[in-house]
């Protein structure tokens, strides 16, 4: 009897958690198709901070959210170091939470622990290949660097999901420099 009711349960637990998660994956899908028709950065700054929204919601595990958000307030804060354990926790935690990953990209590019931070971008893309933020990330990364058509190509690939993104001048700018050219 006690045994059936925690099957029913756990039935209704992991239910739910993949309902939210194919509700978030429907409702990405929708975004970034609107967000790659427009070509209005004001209608795209609603569609980016949906988006942004999502991404920032861990799918089944409001723990994970707050020990995120918790994360990226010490950073901000430039408490580098605990906000890197937080991350790392939460990354231990659910390492399939491409905004995790990011997050902590995002914090290892502040400590200018570049080729780290690149290493975490690898992971954010393998999960979301859409992840336009970390796209943008790897371009500032190649440009600290001075590998600048690598910068491009990131740009690129973030332009192809989200066409009116910020960093668009910058391209014909760094074609110029990775070819020999006076910019």
């Amino acid at each position: 009897m006690i045994k059936n009711k925690i099957i029913i349960i756990l039935f209704f637990l992991f239910t739910s958690f993949a309902f939210s998660e194919i509700s978030q994956t429907k409702e990405l899908k929708k975004l970034f198709k609107n967000l790659k028709k427009i070509d209005d950065s004001g209608n795209t700054n609603f569609f980016e901070k949906e988006i942004w929204a999502i991404w920032n919601k861990h799918p089944n595990d409001d723990k994970l959210t707050n020990k995120l958000d918790l994360g990226t307030e010490l950073m901000y804060e430039g408490s580098y170091g605990f906000a890197l354990k937080v991350f790392t926790n939460v990354i231990k935690t659910d390492p399939s939470w491409s905004e995790a990953w990011n997050k902590r990209a995002t914090l290892l590019f502040l400590m200018e622990e570049y080729e780290k931070s690149l290493d975490d971008i690898d992971k954010v893309l393998a999960i979301e290949p859409r992840h336009f933020g970390a796209l943008s990330g790897q371009a500032q990364i190649f440009i600290k660097l001075k590998e600048y058509e690598k910068a491009v190509k990131a740009l690129k690939k973030a332009k192809k999901i989200y066409p009116s993104i910020k960093g668009n001048d910058l391209i014909p700018k760094l074609e110029k420099l990775f070819k020999g050219l006076d910019i």
